[in-house]
C-alpha cells in the first residue's frame, strides 16, 4: 500500500482545533482574523498561531493557514506586514487565491509552502501546470469533479511534484467556487472575501416543481468513496466546516480516522455514515465523485437534517417520531460535547516558557543559555566582554552600533534586546544574570548575531528571514491615446459587427466540445479578426478539445477565464488577455500574469468600486479591460437546475444534456429579486441577475487606467431592454468612451434597468 493519506480537518476556533488533534488529524487549516475566505469563524489571532503551532507539532499535525481572498491595493502593506511575521514561523503552508499573493510569496518568500484555494476553481491540467509555475505545492481540486476526472488530475500533479486534495465531507456549493457572485450582487457579501451569506441557501417563491429552496442541496460525503479516492492518487482528504462547532469536528474527524485504520488495516471501508448523522447535516450526496449529477443531490430543507433522518428510520411517521428523534440526538450531541470537552481541556495552546542564563566576565565571551521543557542549548559571542568602567572600553564596544553607547548588560537590556523570542512558540519567562559580573558590556552587533542564532533553534532550525520591505510601485505616464472599444458575441447572427465596426470582437466559446473543434475553427478562419474568448470552466475532454482548438486555430489573440487556456497560449507564444473571471483586484496580480506568463493585458473585476480602481498600478507595456456593459453572471452550476424550477424528465445530467438541453426559467426570492436560470447548448447551467450591468461613470471616474471597455452584445434575456440595434448601440458607447458627455444619457435612455450596485459599494 502507498502512503496514507492525510486527514485535513477545519479549524475555525482554537476548540476546533484542538478537537481535531485529539480526534486524529494529520493537518488543520485555519485562518486568522484577516484575509481569509470564512469571516463569519471565530477564527485566531496572530498572537494565537504560536500556541496553536507548538501544541499540533507536538501531536505530528500540521498547520496551514488560509490566506485565500482576493486582496485589493490598499491591504498590500498590511499583508505584507503579516508576512514578514509568519515567514519566520514554523506554519506548515499557506492557502492562497489571489495571484498577486501567489507573486509576492514566489519572489520574496518562497521558504512558504503554497496551497491552491478551492477558490481557484482547478478542474484541467493546464491549470496544475499554471500553479505549478507559481510555485504552488499542492492544489485543491473542484468539488465538481468525478473519481475518474480527479484521477487523471492526481496524475499531473504529481508529475509535476504537486500534491492533490479533495473536499469529501461538509456543505456542497451549488456553484463553482471563486466564480460564484450571487452574494456579492445581492448583498454586498463577496464570496471571494469570505463574506458569502448563502443566498443559494435561502427560500424562494415556491416554483412550478413546489420547490422552496430550489438551490439548495445536500452535503458531500465521501465517506464510501475512500478506496476510489485512494486508487486515485489523491493525497489529502479535506473536511469543511471552519464555522462549525468543535463536536462537530471531533465527530467528523474521528469518523474518518476510524474509516481509514478500516481500510489500511482491514482493507474494507465502511459504508454508513455512523456517527456522521449525529452531527449537523443537510443530508449527504456523493453525486458529483460518481460522476452521477442528479435530482437527488438537492434537498428543499437547508436546516439540519439529522433528526428527520432518525424519525424516517423508525418506521413510524416523521410528525410522530420526529419529537423522539429530537430528544435522542440532543442526548447523543451532549454526551459527545461532554466527552470532547474532557479530552481538550488537557491540551494547552500557551507558549512554553523558558529561561535565558547569561554568563561571562571581563575577557570571556557572553554565554546565553537557553532552557525550556522541550529544548536547551547555549550560543557564545565572539567578541570577548568588556567593562564598561572607562571611556575607552564604552568607545570599543560602540563599534558598529548605531545606536551610541551601549548599555551595561542588565536584564532589562536583555528582555529589550531579545523581545523576537516572544514572537515564537516560547516566551522569556525568566532571565538569570547570577552568573554573569556586573557591568559589563558586548557589541551591540553581537546581541544581533546571537539573537538571530537562538531564533534559528526556537523556529526548527530554519534561518530567520530579515523584513521585506516591498518596492512601491510607480504609475506609468498617460496613455494619451483614446481607449478602444471591444464587443463580445456568441452568435453567428452578430458576425456582421467584425466588419461594421471599429471595435474589436471577441467570440464566445463553450463549456463544452462534445462535438469537437471543426466548427469553431472554420469559424475563425471565415471571420478574420475575430477573437476566441474561453470559458471559465473547461473540465476533461471538453479541455483537451479546447487546447486542440488552440493549436489549429494558432490565433494572433485570446480572452480566457480559464488559467488552463493560459498556460497553453503561454506556452505557444500566443497572446493572451487574462478575463473578468479570473477576479482581478491589485496590482501585483497583473504582475504576476505579466512576468510570469506573457499575459498582455487584463480585466479588472467587476467587483471592485472607483476607490479600489483608482489605487492600482498598470504594469508597463499591458492593456486594462474593463466590461462596462453585461449581463450578470451570478453563478455558474455543473448541476441541473431544472430538476428544483420547472422539471426535467432526466434523472442525470450527461452530455447529451449539455449539448442539446436549452432551457430558461426564473426563481424569486422573498425579497422579490429575481434570478434568470438559463442553459444554453453546450453550457452548463447559469444563473443571471435581472438587471444587467451599466457603468459609465468609470469612463470618467478612471480615466488614466482603463485601455479598453467591453460590451457584451450576446443574446442573454434579462430584464433589461435594449431599444437600439446592435450597430448604433456600438457606436453610441464608441462615442461615450472618447469623450462624448452626452452620449452616457442616451445610454441610460436606451438600456434599461441596469444596475452598477458592484461599482458603487465594491468589496
Amino acid at each position: 500500500m502507498k502512503n496514507e493519506i492525510e486527514l485535513l480537518a477545519p479549524g475555525g476556533d482554537i476548540d476546533s482545533i484542538k478537537a481535531a488533534i485529539v480526534a486524529g488529524a494529520n493537518a488543520v487549516y485555519c485562518g486568522l482574523d484577516r484575509f481569509n475566505a470564512r469571516n463569519r469563524a471565530e477564527n485566531i489571532t496572530f498572537d494565537d498561531l504560536a500556541g496553536i503551532l507548538r501544541l499540533a507539532h507536538q501531536h505530528d499535525c500540521e498547520v496551514f493557514l488560509t490566506l485565500n481572498i482576493i486582496i485589493v491595493e490598499t491591504e498590500i502593506p498590511a499583508l505584507s506586514i503579516l508576512l514578514n511575521k509568519l515567514v519566520n514561523t514554523k506554519l506548515d503552508g499557506i492557502i492562497v487565491q489571489d495571484f498577486g499573493v501567489f507573486h509576492l510569496l514566489q519572489k520574496y518568500y518562497p521558504s512558504f509552502k503554497v496551497h491552491a484555494s478551492t477558490q481557484l476553481t482547478t478542474h484541467n491540467a493546464g491549470q496544475i501546470k499554471f500553479l505549478n509555475e507559481l510555485a504552488a505545492t499542492r492544489v485543491n481540486l473542484s468539488r465538481e469533479l468525478s473519481l475518474e476526472e480527479i484521477h487523471s488530475l492526481s496524475t499531473v500533479a504529481h508529475e509535476n511534484d504537486m500534491l492533490t486534495e479533495v473536499f469529501v465531507h461538509g456543505s456542497n456549493c451549488i456553484a463553482f467556487s471563486g466564480i460564484c457572485y450571487l452574494s456579492s450582487v445581492h448583498a454586498g457579501k463577496s464570496g471571494n472575501r469570505g463574506q458569502c451569506s448563502q443566498p443559494c441557501r435561502d427560500q424562494y417563491l415556491t416554483t412550478a416543481e413546489g420547490r422552496d429552496f430550489p438551490l439548495n442541496i445536500k452535503d458531500n460525503s465521501a465517506f464510501s468513496d475512500l478506496r476510489g479516492l485512494y486508487e486515485a492518487g489523491v493525497d489529502s482528504l479535506k473536511i469543511e466546516g471552519r464555522i462549525k462547532k468543535h463536536h462537530y469536528v471531533y465527530t467528523v474527524v474521528e469518523s474518518w480516522r476510524q474509516q481509514l485504520k478500516r481500510f489500511y488495516e482491514q482493507d474494507q471501508v465502511g459504508r454508513g455514515e455512523g456517527s456522521l448523522r449525529k452531527v449537523f447535516n443537510r443530508d449527504f450526496s456523493n453525486a458529483f465523485l460518481q460522476g452521477e449529477i442528479n435530482r437527488n443531490m438537492f434537498i428543499d430543507n437547508p436546516r439540519d437534517n439529522s433528526a428527520i433522518y432518525q424519525a424516517k428510520k423508525s418506521g413510524m411517521s416523521v410528525e410522530v417520531a420526529l419529537p423522539t428523534a429530537k430528544r435522542k440526538l440532543y442526548d447523543q450531541k451532549t454526551e459527545i460535547i461532554n466527552s470532547v470537552d474532557v479530552q481538550i481541556a488537557a491540551l494547552s495552546t500557551e507558549k512554553a516558557p523558558l529561561i535565558l542564563s547569561a554568563s561571562g566576565e571581563v575577557g570571556s565571551p557572553l554565554t546565553l543559555s537557553i532552557k525550556s521543557s522541550d529544548l536547551s542549548f547555549e550560543v557564545k559571542s565572539e567578541s570577548t566582554l568588556i567593562s564598561a568602567a572607562t571611556k575607552e572600553n564604552r568607545t570599543s564596544a560602540r563599534a558598529g552600533s548605531k545606536k551610541g553607547i551601549p548599555q551595561s548588560l542588565d536584564s532589562e537590556l536583555l528582555a529589550e534586546r531579545f523581545k523576537a523570542i516572544n514572537d515564537t512558540e516560547y516566551f522569556i519567562d525568566e532571565i538569570d544574570l547570577s552568573e554573569l559580573d556586573d557591568d559589563l558590556i558586548v557589541p551591540f552587533k553581537e546581541l544581533v548575531v546571537l539573537k538571530r542564532q537562538i531564533l534559528y533553534v526556537l523556529n526548527g532550525s530554519k534561518e530567520i528571514q530579515a523584513p521585506v520591505e516591498l518596492p512601491r510601485l510607480k504609475k506609468s505616464p498617460s496613455d494619451e491615446a483614446s481607449p478602444e472599444l471591444s464587443l463580445l458575441i456568441s452568435s453567428a447572427e452578430d458576425l456582421h459587427l467584425c466588419k461594421e465596426s471599429a471595435a474589436k470582437v471577441f467570440y464566445q466559446l463553450p463549456n463544452s466540445f462534445k462535438k469537437g473543434s471543426a466548427e469553431y475553427v472554420e469559424l475563425f478562419r471565415n471571420n478574420e479578426g475575430l477573437i476566441p474568448w474561453f470559458p471559465s470552466v473547461l473540465i476533461g475532454s471538453d479541455y483537451q478539445i479546447a487546447v486542440e482548438l488552440l493549436e489549429q486555430l494558432r490565433p494572433e489573440q485570446i480572452v480566457t477565464n480559464n488559467t488552463g487556456i493560459a498556460y497553453e497560449a503561454y506556452q505557444r507564444g500566443i497572446d493572451w488577455i487574462a478575463g473578468p473571471q479570473l477576479n482581478l483586484v491589485n496590482s501585483y496580480s497583473l504582475i504576476c500574469l505579466k512576468e510570469s506568463f506573457n499575459c498582455s493585458g487584463a480585466f479588472i473585476s467587476n467587483e471592485i468600486n472607483r476607490g479600489q480602481i483608482r489605487k492600482m498600478v498598470k504594469p508597463d507595456d499591458f492593456k486594462i479591460y474593463y466590461s462596462i456593459y453585461h449581463p450578470i453572471i451570478l453563478m455558474t452550476s455543473r448541476a441541473c437546475l431544472f430538476y428544483q424550477v420547472t422539471g426535467c424528465k432526466k434523472n442525470i445530467v450527461d452530455g447529451a444534456c449539455i449539448q442539446r438541453c436549452e432551457k430558461s426559467s426564473q426563481i424569486t426570492n422573498m425579497n422579490d429579486a429575481s434570478l434568470l436560470i438559463k442553459k444554453s447548448k453546450g453550457d452548463y447551467h447559469t444563473v443571471y441577475n435581472e438587471s444587467s450591468y451599466l457603468n459609465t461613470d468609470i469612463v470618467r471616474d478612471v480615466p488614466s487606467l482603463v485601455t479598453d471597455y467591453l460590451v457584451d452584445l450576446r443574446d442573454i434575456k434579462t430584464d433589461t431592454q435594449i431599444e437600439m440595434e446592435k450597430p448604433q448601440l456600438t457606436q453610441l458607447f464608441q462615442r461615450y468612451i472618447v469623450g462624448d458627455a452626452e452620449a452616457a444619457n442616451e445610454l441610460k435612455e436606451v438600456i434599461s434597468p441596469v444596475t452598477n450596485t458592484q461599482y458603487r459599494k465594491g468589496i
